[in-house]
């Protein structure tokens, strides 16, 4: 693996007497496949928030390409090049597929200003329908979001995210409510985005973890418990106990 893209060091977040994640580092590798596991309640959904400026440390800090980005709000990260899809969808459901996906790619891409060049709103239009094309959604750019599949609006929200053109992606359970056929669609779109960007996901179908990550970081109670390639994790005694029973 080449060198890492984003390092999280020694990360802290207390919720009152809430030790959400406790001293937590993260080191993904610019290219990779890295993803995020453990139970309900162990802090991953935090470390995200985090990671994007959604919420602020308690402690430590969170360096993108060599910058330090502790505490930036996420506008200014996405601009910097990393971008979230959402567990829940965040689509705009009484606008069509293409505007949703054009909304985020004006607002990665403009000041907000009232006047604009229209060659570059052109610009912006022609960039949403790559990345449609990309997620499988071209040919229904007109159609109302909220009428999409369950599958096809977890795709528009993916490409709400890819709208803003970023280095790294976060995808917090992308295949979440999917049917077996879309799981299997979702994952190979996943390997396909990973061709050209770094991906750091939390999934809990520990069969698409093992068969798509790079590298597995297990959370327990808002630490690392362990941190391994699939290999190393079917392997580790304590991550079968307590992830992996009845999932290998």
């Amino acid at each position: 693996m080449s060198a890492p893209i984003l390092l999280a060091e020694r990360l802290d977040r207390w919720f009152g007497g809430i030790h959400a994640v406790n001293s937590v580092d993260l080191d993904v590798a610019d290219g990779s496949l890295h993803a995020v596991i453990g139970p309900n309640g162990s802090g991953k959904t935090t470390l995200f928030n985090l990671i994007t400026g959604h919420t602020r440390p308690t402690a430590g800090r969170v360096s993108f390409d060599g910058d330090v980005i502790t505490g930036l709000p996420y506008h200014k990260v996405v601009r910097r090049g990393l971008a979230k899809s959402y567990q829940i969808t965040t689509i705009f459901p009484l606008l069509s597929v293409l505007e949703n996906v054009r909304i985020a790619a004006q607002a990665a891409s403009f000041s907000y200003v009232f006047w604009r060049s229209a060659n570059r709103m052109h610009d912006v239009v022609a960039h949403a329908e790559q990345v449609l094309e990309r997620v499988g959604l071209a040919d229904r750019p007109n159609q109302t979001a909220g009428n999409l599949s369950h599958g096809d609006q977890r795709r528009l929200d993916l490409a709400i995210a890819l709208a803003s053109s970023p280095r790294l992606l976060l995808l917090d359970e992308p295949t979440a409510g999917m049917s077996p056929q879309e799981t299997a669609e979702t994952v190979e779109l996943i390997r396909d985005l990973n061709a050209d960007l770094t991906i750091l996901m939390i999934e809990h179908k520990m069969d698409v973890i093992l068969g798509i990550a790079d590298r597995i970081t297990v959370l327990h109670q808002g630490a690392t418990l362990f941190e391994g390639t699939p290999d190393e994790i079917r392997a580790h005694p304590e991550v079968q106990e307590v992830y992996l029973t009845g999932s290998l």
